[in-house]
């Protein structure tokens, strides 16, 4: 049965550009390792899409609603399904000047800021720098192997899959999670608590869960400390025992 927008599914994909069969996104860690485009701080594991969302490719979001879970299949998206064709109006040249009194040293192939938007280098020389703010991928056909693992159905699933797209470096078992009178509380495990940038990923989960389920009301993130004294009462008992052997 096709799905529909606002489901929650898995997928796992590999994409690759067509012509050159490169891999630019990967979800399967035995795959990137296979093909050496492994990266030890990337995390390899089905991604939540929520259809509709806008989170991945609208074109492959639409692919994606034609299939069933299991399914798995090779999509193909043109440069206009995909990033757009190239525009010429988006390369710029500038004096190499201008990144260098950033602390920045032009270099083909590497990534800078202007004006608020990414830019590419394509080439330096006689002091200038050719920039090219057209999308890496644009002008490009692509191909996505992708594999619906699997559609989550109950809300705790879901929640559960939105605290782990937000906090991905975390067992989500770690996590738990009540739901009563629309109000959804979490128990933020020990290892979440000073991660970096944490209550930024609370308050993304907090926005999630507004948009995404409307019969919620709010969101409690709960923090429990447990003492451990067992030590300290070890070494009283110890020094009771030397009081009366000393008596």
């Amino acid at each position: 049965m096709p799905f529909e927008k606002g489901d929650f599914i898995l997928v796992d994909y590999v994409a690759r550009v067509k012509d050159t069969g490169e891999i630019f996104d990967v979800t399967i860690e035995e795959v990137a390792r296979k093909e050496n485009v492994f990266r030890e701080n990337e995390i390899y594991r089905p991604i939540l899409v929520v259809l509709g969302e806008g989170w991945l490719l609208k074109s492959l979001e639409e692919k994606l609603m034609e299939m069933e879970q299991g399914e798995e299949k090779d999509v193909e998206l043109s440069p206009e399904e995909a990033f757009g064709s190239r525009d010429p109006s988006k390369i710029k040249v500038i004096p190499a000047r201008e990144l260098s009194k950033r602390g920045i040293t032009p270099r083909p192939g590497i990534t800078v800021e202007m004006d608020g938007k990414p830019a590419t280098v394509r080439s330096v020389g006689s002091g200038r720098v050719v920039l090219d703010f057209n999308h890496p991928l644009a002008g490009k056909t692509l191909i996505y192997h992708v594999k619906i693992v699997k559609k989550l159905d109950k809300d705790k699933d879901k929640i559960l899959a939105l605290i782990d797209r937000r906090i991905p470096n975390v067992n989500i078992e770690k996590f738990s999670i009540s739901i009563r009178k629309g109000t959804v509380t979490i128990e933020i495990p020990e290892e979440a608590r000073f991660l970096e940038g944490i209550q930024f990923a609370k308050r993304g989960i907090a926005r999630d869960l507004e948009h995404l389920f409307p019969e919620i009301s709010s969101v409690r993130f709960v923090e429990t400390y447990t003492f451990k004294r067992e030590r300290k009462v070890k070494s009283a008992e110890k020094s009771k025992e030397e009081v009366e052997q000393n008596t």
